[in-house]
């Protein structure tokens, strides 16, 4: 699965990267999100799927590429 951020929906809430810290971060200009890891492995496809559902302005997304 491969993560994607959309920026301009993105409000630098930071709940992807307190749920996902290893696979997202903050820009520490906007506060907007920096992901990480685009390719999510079996590992952390939980904690991924957790960074969107919480994310209150619905910029990230889940995509199954196969």
């Amino acid at each position: 699965m491969r993560i994607e951020a959309d920026l301009d929906r993105c409000v630098g809430a930071g709940q992807c990267v307190l749920t996902a810290p290893t696979l997202f971060d903050q820009n520490d200009e906007d506060g907007r999100v920096v992901v990480l890891v685009t390719e999510v492995d079996d590992s952390a496809i939980a904690a991924a799927r957790e960074a969107v559902h919480v994310c209150p302005s619905g910029a990230l997304s889940l995509v199954d590429d196969r």
